[in-house]
């Protein structure tokens, strides 16, 4: 289906087969609209002299004229310290190594916040990973987050922009487009049977690119349950909730945590199935990147605490789950939101594989194999928590 932005092409298209898909098992389905940000650019690079880089626009974004913005380019660190005044400058940002998600970790705000604040005219952030591609970051939806125009550079576009920053040459850095907001939709599927006591599954929808690994399984795990868990659980009402607006600090679950989730006091147990369910592994290295049977281990399980022992029997021997957190100590994305609005009783996973929000997460990064293993110990951790 493609591109997964909120409110895209993709994303409207696998929430509509989603939501049929609950429809099919006998589900009640609602798609609440939401709005999200949106930008489609016309031009987003940057220039020095014969070096040209295309660049990704950091939402929301802050334009630049026409004409670009022109200045000597000054390389900054992870802490925002620069070797030249910043004043009138293309400060480039050099990231060190890191699996990138948001653009809220302190890391990336602090050194963006501070070149503004010196007088930069814009910043160009290298997202040093492990695939030496963009890593598109998550962003405040409501607000634009820096005072100038922020854009994002692949490490293996970036050497001869580093080279001229030693001499501070000139360079010149365009971002123009369209910009605006846009409605997206959430799905939301209930079996109300007038029990009063609900069990909750959820999984994000959207995200920057095709979302093979990052979205993929999450997606299966939820649609499973989806189809077998009103004839397995009969004692409990279901609510089964997908989000749009992910990648822009979960704007989609705020809203369905506010105006369609059911109430902490009336829920049993809430899971949710979030990124990088079961990705593919990869070596690193000697060859590049190669790919693995494995799964990749950096994906995270957190629990209530009164089930880290179920989750510790029931994911043993899978990869990363196999060494669950307690949720009162540890969460993250939607998890960490469904958490502080108060459910007593929750289980989640989340993590950053290889090609997290790289545009190359694309079919090559999952194995259907682990996704059903790893759906297999969701089920059996579902029906065993939805009784305790």
């Amino acid at each position: 289906m493609g591109n997964k932005q909120s409110g895209g092409q993709g994303d409207t298209a696998a929430g509509h087969w989603m939501a049929g898909e609950l429809e099919a098992a006998g589900f009640a389905v609602e798609k609440p609209v939401i709005s999200v940000p949106f930008f489609t650019p016309q031009r987003a690079d940057i220039v020095c002299g014969d070096a040209r880089a295309a660049l990704w626009p950091q939402p929301i974004v802050v334009p630049t004229p026409a004409s670009g913005v022109s200045g000597p380019l000054v390389r900054v660190d992870a802490a925002g310290r620069a070797d030249a005044p910043l004043a009138g400058a293309i400060a480039i940002v050099d990231l060190p190594y890191g699996r990138w998600s948001s653009a809220l970790v302190k890391a990336i705000r602090t050194p963006v916040h501070a070149v503004f604040g010196a007088g930069a005219k814009a910043a160009i952030i290298i997202t040093n990973g492990p695939t030496g591609k963009i890593i598109a970051l998550n962003a405040d939806g409501k607000t634009p987050m820096f005072k100038g125009p922020v854009a994002l550079l692949a490490p293996l576009d970036a050497e001869p922009f580093l080279a001229a920053a030693m001499t501070h040459s000139q360079a010149t850095f365009t971002l123009t487009g369209k910009s605006g907001r846009r409605a997206a939709f959430n799905v939301v599927g209930r079996i109300n049977r007038g029990k009063g006591r609900w069990l909750v599954v959820s999984t994000p929808r959207s995200g920057w690119f095709g979302c093979a690994g990052e979205r993929g399984g999450g997606i299966a795990a939820w649609l499973d349950l989806a189809r077998r868990m009103p004839a397995a659980l009969p004692g409990h009402d279901l609510a089964f909730l997908c989000n749009s607006g992910h990648e822009y600090e979960n704007l989609g679950a705020e809203e369905a945590l506010k105006a369609v989730a059911p109430k902490p006091e009336d829920t049993d147990f809430w899971l949710h199935l979030g990124a990088n369910l079961a990705a593919r592994d990869w070596h690193e290295g000697l060859f590049g990147l190669a790919p693995l049977a494995g799964t990749d281990s950096q994906r995270y399980l957190a629990v209530s605490p009164q089930h880290l022992p179920l989750a510790r029997r029931v994911f043993a021997g899978l990869a990363g789950l196999e060494s669950p957190y307690s949720a009162a100590e540890l969460s993250a994305g939607e998890l960490a939101a469904i958490v502080a609005a108060g459910y007593p009783s929750v289980a989640g996973v989340f993590g950053l594989h290889r090609f997290h929000h790289v545009e190359d997460d694309e079919t090559r990064c999952i194995d259907p194999g682990a996704v059903a293993t790893t759906i297999a110990a969701f089920r059996q951790f579902l029906a065993a928590a939805a009784k305790a």
